[in-house]
């Protein structure tokens, strides 16, 4: 519920000062009228600034994802396309992590899907827990997420991903009540990308999800030599 205070009489009377509305000479009718027409006045400026709170935190709302605290992929792109002009503009470097875990599903057929709203809210923690205060996080879908490296080569960027895999390893899922069942060790696998001239947001995105795949296909064949 949203309340609104009338203005008071010397808050009335400063608004028609400053409009250069000289109480004293008016008729008294007409005074009484100006008086409250300030007053309507300034309960619209109230309601306006209300309005604009209020649009302000749904496009907050809007722009973040329906489970984690990050960005959803819509606005995610639309900050990197931002980055990406600034990037275009001032020759900076820009980099991208493409973020997927490694055996989500499985935690979702063992465990059930709230184990599973869990695991990805914790994940949102680590990513948020290793980025800079410039970086931007951002959750792409399902299991897959990204991050933004504003002003970061694309070495600095690989050893955040190895940093971010490392990190993310150590995630293991298990039944505290249920000892047969077997646990899941999640850990991810990270496609790193460097921007270049040319290249969209979308597209960026693509190769760093590209990159990722490899990596995920290396770590499945080292998995199965070892």
């Amino acid at each position: 519920m949203t309340e609104i205070t009338a203005p008071s009489d010397t808050t009335r009377l400063a608004l028609l000062h400053a409009l250069g509305i000289d109480m004293d000479t008016l008729p008294r009718d007409l005074a009484a009228t100006m008086e409250a027409l300030a007053g309507e006045i300034l309960n619209l400026r109230v309601e306006r600034d209300e309005l604009l709170s209020q649009l302000k935190n749904a496009e907050a709302l809007a722009d973040r994802d329906t489970l984690c605290p990050l960005f959803n992929r819509r606005a995610f792109t639309r900050e990197l396309s931002r980055e990406i002009a600034l990037s275009e503009r001032y020759g900076t470097p820009l980099s991208l992590i493409y973020i997927d875990l490694d055996r989500f599903k499985l935690v979702n057929d063992r465990f059930g899907h709230a184990t599973g709203d869990q695991v990805l809210l914790h994940v949102a923690q680590i990513i948020l827990e290793n980025v800079r205060q410039t970086d931007i996080p951002g959750r792409l879908g399902g299991d897959e997420f990204a991050l933004l490296l504003p002003h970061a080569e694309y070495a600095d960027a690989r050893r955040k991903a190895i940093d971010l895999e490392q990190a993310l390893s150590g995630l293991v899922v298990r039944d505290s009540a249920d000892k047969t069942i077997e646990p899941v060790h999640v850990g991810a696998s990270c496609g790193t990308v460097a921007w270049r001239r040319g290249l969209s947001a979308e597209g960026l995105i693509d190769q760093a999800d590209e990159r990722m795949f490899i990596a995920k296909t290396r770590r499945k064949g080292n998995a199965a030599r070892g």
